[in-house]
């Protein structure tokens, strides 16, 4: 987005609006060479995050989500201002960051360990012991802008029940709310050095990445970035979540209503930027033509505008460019073939909710993440061909599938090629408690509170020789 009026400062990041592209701060960057500082601040963190009782990071994790809870309005529309979600999807977001918080405190009261039955093997009966979860150090944890506060909690969270130290390197496009959660945590109790926020650009992260100190990287973003980061960390451990392109079958058995909003939902939730997100839409034979004529009208219903109004449904890309891209790709799949049956029509960072049919399987729209308000529709006959179709990639995250048909729903939970498979759900749905990661190429690591937080720790063994 080009603002009138607005220089780049060196030094500094300029974090706008972007609906209107209203400066909402300007931030100090982090350069690159700064690394060392970082890292000498983590390793103090590291110290005291390793000294809190479980009971203390416990009570530090839930005073923060009580606070946040008490400050959920101005968290919600500071998201809105940031990353341009409506004010309802951003009050979803501030309660999900809320239970994140609530579940990592829970976590933080247990995990610790489990005794081991040493005399199951023969020549051990005069042994006993336990194992403990040990922390494993520094981490460095990198966020997007699309959930910009409660992508945020999932790393902070588990990593400070588990005792660790975080370099926190959030979106530069959207860091406040992650700003703001953590002098939630330090007002909460939480030691300064914890939590080391630092902002800055893909120098400064490949300098965070490459760091021999750092114990493990979480990122959550792109496929680009991941291998990037892959390549650079050496031996570390990684836990990513590098997006998806999910698929939704729809059978003829479905309930037309529910799937028709649940999909008008899982697609244009946060205008598409949504890595769980539906964007491939197969809907069998004998019910295609009147889902895809629900479907079409529903998405063009959509208000989309300024998202701190409450009546909106769909707010801004996070860039011009990232709505210019998505706008040049939608272009590319109707030269190519594809129908447009909705939207389309960009202005500035709005894109219309835009569906279409007969993309071609060659277009990007069709076997890339999109990561915009975009959705392909297509038909099927037969079973095998859906669930073909649904795994036609090599990565992924979620797929749904709707049906009245229990043994057909089982059969696709069991043959789809994805870490989570909705039935009667949009791909979109996510419990913060459950396991989440990618699956297939590039799945690395998971997220969910209990996952993570063995994630983020290394085992130790005790074994006591009462011989």
């Amino acid at each position: 987005m080009t603002v009138p009026g607005l220089r780049p400062v060196p030094g500094e990041i300029a974090v706008l609006n972007p609906y209107d592209g209203r400066l909402l701060a300007r931030l100090p960057e982090t350069p690159a060479a700064d690394v060392a500082r970082l890292l000498d601040r983590a390793r103090q963190g590291a110290a005291a995050a390793r000294a809190l009782p479980r009971h203390r990071r416990a009570e530090i994790l839930d005073r923060a989500a009580a606070q946040i809870g008490s400050e959920a309005d101005a968290f919600a529309r500071r998201i809105t201002a940031e990353a341009g979600k409506t004010l309802r999807q951003a009050r979803k977001e501030v309660a999900r960051c809320i239970n994140t918080l609530t579940l990592a405190a829970g976590e933080a009261r247990r995990g610790g360990g489990e005794v081991l039955p040493f005399d199951a093997q023969p020549g051990s009966e005069g042994r006993m012991g336990w194992f403990t979860r040990e922390p494993l150090g520094i981490l460095v944890a990198i966020t997007p802008y699309n959930d910009p506060l409660n992508l945020v909690a999932h790393k902070l969270g588990p990593a400070i029940a588990t005792g660790n130290a975080v370099i926190l390197k959030p979106s530069e496009l959207a860091p406040l709310s992650a700003l703001a959660l953590v002098e939630t945590l330090v007002a909460a109790g939480l030691p300064e050095t914890v939590i080391t926020p630092a902002l800055g650009g893909a120098d400064l992260g490949a300098a965070l990445v490459a760091a021999r100190e750092v114990r493990m990287v979480s990122f959550t973003g792109g496929f680009r970035t991941g291998e990037a980061i892959a390549r650079q960390a050496g031996l570390k451990r990684l836990a990513m979540d590098l997006g998806g392109n999910a698929p939704v079958i729809v059978m003829a058995d479905a309930d037309l209503d529910k799937a028709v909003a649940a999909c008008l939902s899982g697609a244009f939730w946060a205008a598409g930027q949504n890595c769980v997100g539906t964007q491939r839409i197969l809907v069998e034979a004998p019910l295609w033509p009147a889902f895809r004529k629900a479907f079409a009208e529903g998405a063009a219903a959509l208000s989309c505008g300024d998202p701190a109004l409450e009546t909106t449904d769909l707010g801004p890309m996070i860039t011009e460019a990232a709505a210019a891209r998505a706008e040049a790709l939608v272009a590319q799949a109707v030269a190519a073939g594809a129908k447009l049956l909705a939207g389309g029509r960009r202005q500035g960072t709005l894109l219309a909710p835009t569906v279409l049919e007969q993309v071609p399987q060659t277009c990007a729209l069709w076997h890339e993440e999109i990561f915009a308000p975009v959705v392909v529709l297509e038909p099927f006959e037969g079973f095998d061909a859906a669930i073909a179709r649904a795994n036609a990639l090599d990565y992924g995250l979620h797929a749904g599938i709707f049906t009245r048909n229990l043994d057909c729903a089982l059969e696709a939970a069991d043959r789809i090629a994805a870490s989570g498979v909705m039935i009667n759900d949009s791909s979109d749905y996510r419990m913060d408690a459950m396991p989440f990661g990618g699956f297939g190429y590039g799945s690395m690591g998971r997220e969910g509170l209990r996952f993570a937080c063995e994630e983020m720790t290394q085992t130790k063994v005790i074994c006591i020789n009462r011989a």
